[in-house]
């Protein structure tokens, strides 16, 4: 056990180096998206950060303001105006980096934002990495690595629901239910490698009957946050929805209907769309993915249509929703059984459309599929019974549950629990056959490790350099 602490000793006294080094330097970046608009904003963070602003700022000395005040002034570069700005002063652990920060509030200008930049690199600043900002707070403690990465999913929500869940995990949500987890964990390892210490003795400090019950509150808390991904990964990306059916059935029209935009081209000739063709649309608050794909035959003689059928295949593997969409004049009851059959089998949520109701009496369609209570019937040409369709979409995901759980949608955070739930598991194990306190703390260990490194209290260089990559720059 002694040399599993050390190793834990090493990783974070390397990680405590490498902070070091990293929060030495002044940083600045551009803070709104690039290209003319009414104002930019650019961030500076650092040891030196107010004092380098103030070497060009010609206003207030910013070293003897309050912390979180606006002031008025003007950026020169010696003799030279660049422009008059707004400058926000952050001092000290006050802010959002944990250090020193300035914003710059500028004219919109790409050239005025440019030399600014370029002056604050001369006066001692560089250029910020992408998510440097964010990983600076992360380094100082301001957040923990799951509420950093929550960010960048704020940053890049696309609907209510992604937003919710993001904003949840940013404020601490899920990093509360991680703490918890671990916090009874660590207890339960200190007591047993507290016998460790007396095992000549055969004292026993944890009561293995509480911690058999600990462990297995804890596999099932675990089991029901995995479970979450699934909905939480389709709130992020949006809800994969393939739209299948046979040629001509008029599935690039219902594309255009639900995106409300003539977004795919409409043909009566049939293999018309011979490529999947993607676009996004929202209903309550929630994002859906549409896709829509070649019509779906045994056999063609167009090698081109051919490969396009055998994307629909792939991306019906891979959705969540299926809009099979069938001509109800042209489609027997029998003949959608077969058509269906395969997919009503797998792990997805298979909606039948009957379209082109417009061109057949209602008590037709009735008589025709009188054993089918799952059809949405409706007209995507003529808009008709597109209302039933959306009612039907918004009931795939439980509202209740997106606002009130903790949802896990970043798939590092899954796959941390996926090994958390091993190691409690390989610790249930160990109990039923009495293996030692030595190997029982291990698996223990291990847990408590797969904890820690979802929320960042241990990390490594290269994962944080993975996670902040991916941030824009300025964030």
């Amino acid at each position: 056990m002694n040399t599993q602490n050390s190793q834990y000793e090493l990783i974070i006294f390397e990680i405590e180096i490498m902070n070091k080094i990293q929060l030495d330097e002044t940083i600045c970046a551009l803070a709104t998206p690039a290209g003319v608009g009414a104002i930019g904003v650019i961030r500076v963070s650092g040891e030196q950060s107010i004092q380098i602003v103030n070497t060009i700022f010609k206003g207030k000395n910013l070293l003897e303001v309050p912390t979180h005040t606006l002031h008025f002034g003007k950026i020169m570069d010696g003799a030279d105006l660049v422009d008059e700005v707004l400058v926000s002063v952050f001092k000290g652990t006050k802010s959002y980096t944990g250090e020193n920060s300035i914003e710059i509030s500028c004219h919109g200008s790409p050239y005025i934002q440019q030399r600014i930049l370029h002056i604050l690199v001369q006066t001692g600043a560089r250029l910020a990495q992408p998510g440097e900002f964010t990983m600076r707070a992360f380094l100082n403690k301001k957040l923990d690595l799951s509420q950093a990465e929550a960010v960048a999913d704020v940053i890049a929500s696309h609907s209510e629901m992604s937003h919710k869940t993001a904003m949840n995990q940013m404020r601490g949500g899920f990093s509360k239910e991680i703490a918890g987890l671990k916090e009874r964990l660590v207890n339960f390892a200190s007591l047993i490698e507290l016998e460790l210490d007396f095992s000549e003795e055969d004292v026993e400090f944890a009561s293995r009957p509480e911690l058999k019950d600990l462990v297995q509150n804890m596999v099932r808390l675990i089991h029901g946050l995995t479970e979450t991904f699934k909905v939480g990964n389709a709130i992020k990306n949006g809800i994969p929805t393939v739209i299948a059916g046979k040629p001509n059935a008029g599935k690039s029209t219902l594309l255009n209907a639900l995106v409300k935009e003539d977004r795919a081209i409409v043909s009566a000739i049939a293999g018309t769309t011979r490529d999947t063709i993607e676009e996004s649309f929202i209903i309550d608050g929630i994002q859906f993915r549409l896709i829509d794909t070649a019509g779906i035959r045994e056999h063609t003689s167009d090698s081109i249509e051919s490969i396009g059928i055998e994307k629909t295949h792939e991306k019906i593997r891979q959705a969540s929703i299926v809009l099979y969409v069938f001509d109800v004049h042209e489609t027997s009851a029998a003949a959608l059984e077969q058509e269906t059959a395969t997919m009503a089998q797998m792990d997805l949520v298979l909606i039948p459309i009957g379209n082109k109701i417009d061109l057949v009496h209602e008590l037709e369609i009735k008589q025709k599929f009188s054993g089918r209570t799952d059809i949405i019937y409706l007209s995507s040409k003529e808009q008709i019974g597109m209302n039933l369709l959306e009612s039907r979409l918004k009931q795939v995901l439980n509202k209740d549950q997106i606002k009130n759980d903790v949802i896990i949608s970043n798939i590092r955070h899954y796959q941390g629990l996926l090994l958390a739930g091993e190691s409690l598991q390989q610790v249930l194990e160990s109990m039923a056959i009495g293996r030692s306190g030595e190997l029982l703390a291990f698996d223990i260990r291990k847990a408590i490790f797969h904890l820690s490194e979802i929320i960042g209290e241990v990390s490594t260089d290269d994962l944080l350099e993975n996670i902040f990559s991916k941030f824009c720059i300025g964030k």
